[in-house]
């Protein structure tokens, strides 16, 4: 009579809890897709999410209803026309500091944001989370910011207006760990550059952005640019004002239409 010792029992059990799992795998694998099995129970259709719908606005409200009511800035450079919102300089009229439209509709924490943007030049930028610095000077925020500029270096990405800098760059998901630490990288979403290709050029382009507790995430035209994670507690934002950017330097214009938010 054969003794099994100790070690003969685990390989036998090991070969046999693997045949069970291959057999059940193989089973599965075997089952039409979606469909019934031989139980007859329906298998409840397509599998995963809905498919990608970037216009969905279910469940958001418009913030812009083709005039600046409810927003705040420099009419000298802000103005509403053919329903968009448009932000422009020129040569005749430069600016000497950023200068920011705002929205005075409340301070959203958790939410979203789906716009339309369109620019010819320079650089510029959605604000959310921010604040406003009345001892810098009138219409200037401080905050986090979803970058635009027209050569599209930085378009998509998370910076901090007036504060942290660049916090996650085109094609990165990254964090600031803890407080005063610098943004760490903890994996990238794909290339800055293949996501560029995503960024048409003097035509209209669609930001969604997402603010939830700590995290912040940016899409571009359906396209994941930036997801960033902050856990820096003495200099993070929970909440603030939205806004829209003209930056300094050559003679720009940057447009923005259908402005949806969804609160939470």
């Amino acid at each position: 009579m054969r003794i099994l010792t100790s070690i003969t029992v685990r390989r036998y059990l090991a070969v046999l809890v693997f045949s069970v799992l291959l057999a059940a795998l193989l089973a599965v694998a075997q089952q039409p897709q979606g469909g019934a099995g031989k139980s007859g129970k329906k298998g409840g259709g397509p599998r995963g999410p809905e498919p990608l719908v970037m216009d969905d606005h279910t469940g958001f409200e418009s913030i812009f209803d083709g005039t600046l009511k409810g927003w705040d800035g420099d009419t000298g450079y802000w103005r509403a026309e053919n329903g968009m919102i448009i932000g422009e300089t020129t040569k005749e009229k430069p600016l000497t500091r950023n200068t920011f439209l705002v929205w005075r509709g409340g301070n959203p924490a958790d939410f979203e944001l789906k716009l339309e943007f369109r620019m010819n030049s320079t650089n510029s930028g959605i604000q959310y989370r921010s604040v406003e610095l009345s001892d810098v000077g009138k219409w200037v925020l401080k905050g986090y910011q979803a970058d635009i500029d027209f050569q599209n270096t930085y378009t998509g990405q998370l910076y901090e207006e007036r504060g942290r800098g660049f916090l996650s760059m085109r094609g990165q998901l990254a964090t600031i760990p803890g407080d005063d630490q610098r943004p760490k990288v903890i994996a990238n979403l794909k290339s800055g550059d293949d996501l560029k290709g995503a960024i048409k050029i003097n035509d209209w382009n669609l930001m969604h952005i997402i603010a939830r507790g700590n995290t912040m995430i940016h899409i571009m035209n359906g396209q994941l640019t930036s997801v960033f994670i902050d856990d820096d507690t003495k200099n993070r934002a929970m909440s603030g004002l939205l806004g829209f950017q003209i930056h300094v330097g050559p003679p720009m214009k940057i447009e923005f239409r259908n402005v949806y938010l969804k609160k939470y």
